[in-house]
């Protein structure tokens, strides 16, 4: 690939004290998926810095019980022209209340929070490089709008048309999500293609009794659950994964369980690996004829492989990490994002490009503080060449 000329984005001085500063509210903010209203605060948060950078805030109902999104839009000389579109959730998988079991801190070159890492930290930097830009007068080398979604977590269900649509109307797609570890390097690296992923709602009903005086009356719906789970994790193989991580059954102790409902999940390298998976899963049949079965496809993200414009975006971030002295590795991940949506469309995406750091969807959640710098000038550099 041809040298990229000089890029004044990767001297502009960012501060990691100040981007902490602007990032804690944001952390201290819980915003559950499933908690709209929660959801919505955090929304209301984003879009309020937004509106102080300059950008034009459209604030787009929820649907399906989830909170809004925001989308905004910065000015440029070219107006309404193909542009950068970063993608980006305000949700986290964290509970209202997580605060008290994981306050925000820093220790040791880290700094901790529910969602700080998957994904707050990155959001935040992602405009932290439009606003250092803006200050210096460097100008996006293409309109620049910023998709704030709020179910990402759950497979994006009521989002998932208006990424779509946002994306096909622009020229490049940044995701900050989180960056790829590569060593102890502050720089990391990123992610140029995503696994495909399927969801599953389960449901096994059984005969209800007495579980002390008619135990042998009832059929277990919570037995049998069980035994499919066993066999669902069983099918795992290198081509594809099978988990369940949600399980809810039976009301009384002292009743044979009617009802047990499981929530599962596949994930797979290749579309036509996922597409077997599905096939397995909705062949599942209960064991005992007297207790009922039913497999229910939930929400799918589409495999993503890169081609050849996600190759040249990845090189042209090479490029930019070369120049501050950083190799820039690259991966298919096996986690899902809202980057397997504008991959699979075919519109140049590059994802992974937030902070670094782990432990994200525990207790144990933190980004890397020697990261904020680097990753923010990489982004900035992207915004102001791709």
């Amino acid at each position: 690939m041809d040298a990229l000329p000089a890029n004044p984005a990767l001297d502009l001085p960012f501060d990691a004290e100040a981007i902490l500063a602007r990032l804690r509210p944001w952390v201290e903010c819980e915003s559950p998926t499933f908690d709209a209203a929660a959801v919505n605060a955090m929304m209301d948060l984003a879009s309020r810095d937004l509106a102080l950078m300059g950008a034009r805030i459209e604030r787009i109902p929820g649907r399906m019980g989830f909170g809004d999104s925001v989308r905004a839009r910065f000015p440029h000389p070219e107006g309404e022209a193909p542009g950068i579109l970063v993608l980006a959730h305000l949700d986290t998988v964290h509970p209202v209340g997580t605060l008290n079991a994981l306050p925000f801190r820093r220790e040791g070159g880290r700094c901790y929070g529910p969602g700080i890492c998957d994904m707050k930290g990155g959001t935040l930097l992602a405009l932290e490089a439009i606003r250092e830009l803006a200050r210096a007068g460097i100008p996006t080398s293409r309109p620049v709008t910023v998709l704030l979604t709020p179910d990402e977590e759950v497979g994006t269900p009521s989002t998932r048309d208006l990424i779509e649509a946002e994306a096909a109307r622009h020229a490049v797609v940044l995701v900050p999500e989180p960056g790829r570890p590569e060593g102890d390097s502050p720089m990391g690296g990123v992610v140029t293609g995503r696994y495909a992923i399927a969801r599953f709602n389960l449901r096994t009903t059984g005969r209800p009794s007495h579980a002390g005086a008619k135990l042998s009356d009832g059929r277990s719906a919570i037995r049998e659950m069980c035994r499919q789970i066993l066999a669902i994790e069983g099918m795992t193989t290198e081509a594809a994964t099978f988990s369940v991580g949600v399980i809810h059954g039976g009301q009384w102790v002292n009743c044979v369980a009617t009802h047990c409902d499981a929530e599962a999940l596949s994930m797979a390298r290749r579309q036509p690996d996922l597409d077997e998976a599905v096939r397995r899963m909705l062949a599942l049949r209960s064991s005992a004829p007297d207790v009922a079965l039913e497999v229910r496809r939930g929400v799918t993200r589409p495999v993503w492989e890169p081609d050849a414009a996600v190759m040249d975006l990845l090189g042209q971030a090479r490029a930019l990490g070369a120049r501050m002295g950083f190799e820039i590795g690259h991966e298919s991940a096996g986690g899902g994002s809202d980057g397997n949506f504008t991959g699979a469309m075919g519109v140049p995406t590059l994802d992974g490009l937030g902070v670094l750091g782990a432990g994200y969807h525990t207790l144990g959640e933190y980004i890397r503080e020697d990261s904020l710098v680097p990753r923010a000038r990489l982004l900035a550099g992207l915004l102001a060449r791709v």
